[in-house]
């Protein structure tokens, strides 16, 4: 082992993590100003009519909760693709009680 390799193993394990986004595993903190991109999203999605990870509700103002999502052209909080398969995670379209 070479003398430096704990050492640049310890900085490695201390960054920080370089993504701003949540991890996939806790999407009901994904909310805000979304924008759907076509190329290099903080996240892909996959639209489903059952078993969701995530219930969102698109909204014109107040995107202050879980699922809760207003769309933007601009200035987004998150960035999303919609994909057919091999998403990030799953949504389901709401008119009411989005989140988890």
């Amino acid at each position: 082992m070479h003398k430096s390799t704990p050492l640049l193993l310890a900085a490695l394990l201390s960054m920080p993590a370089l993504s701003r986004a949540p991890t996939p595993q806790d999407v009901s903190k994904i909310y805000g100003r979304i924008q759907y991109v076509d190329a290099f999203p903080d996240y892909t999605v996959e639209v489903v009519d059952a078993f969701p990870d995530l219930r969102v509700q698109e909204v014109d103002a107040f995107p202050d909760s879980a699922g809760k999502w207003q769309i933007v052209s601009a200035f987004p909080d998150y960035t999303i693709q919609k994909v057919d398969a091999f998403a990030d995670f799953k949504i389901k379209y709401v008119d009411e009680f989005p989140g988890r």
